[in-house]
């Protein structure tokens, strides 16, 4: 059963090498023996990340000559920072229900205190 593109793309977020990868085309396209340098990993590990990372839509890889310059495809980024957004919408919620509780623990304590002097 295919995974749907959200899951491919959290499933390719979660390894930190793949991520320090995107973090570095973030900053311009680079061919992968650029990518794999800063890497205590195999070039044939390095390209078994890339393969992650280009099935889930995240890098696409050209070819120049022969170069095989690699760049970040932001989009399915841009989808999955959508759905975490619904998210913290909620969390918000919460943590100002739990500020409005403990503003009225505190204001409670202070009568409690007024009332014992």
């Amino acid at each position: 059963m295919p995974a749907d593109r959200l899951s491919t793309t959290f499933a390719a977020l979660a390894d930190p090498t793949r991520r320090a990868i995107l973090a570095r085309l973030a900053l311009g396209e680079t061919s992968v023996a650029e990518l794999a340098a800063p890497f205590d990993i195999s070039p044939p590990a390095v390209s078994k990340h890339l393969k992650v990372l280009q099935r889930a839509g995240l890098v696409i890889q050209g070819r120049q000559a022969q170069w095989r310059p690699c760049k970040l495809e932001a989009t399915p980024l841009q989808e999955a920072a959508g759905f975490i957004e619904q998210y913290r919408q909620h969390w918000e919620q919460s943590f100002d229900r739990l500020d409005n509780y403990l503003q009225q623990l505190q204001a409670q304590e202070k009568k409690n205190v007024r009332k014992r002097k």
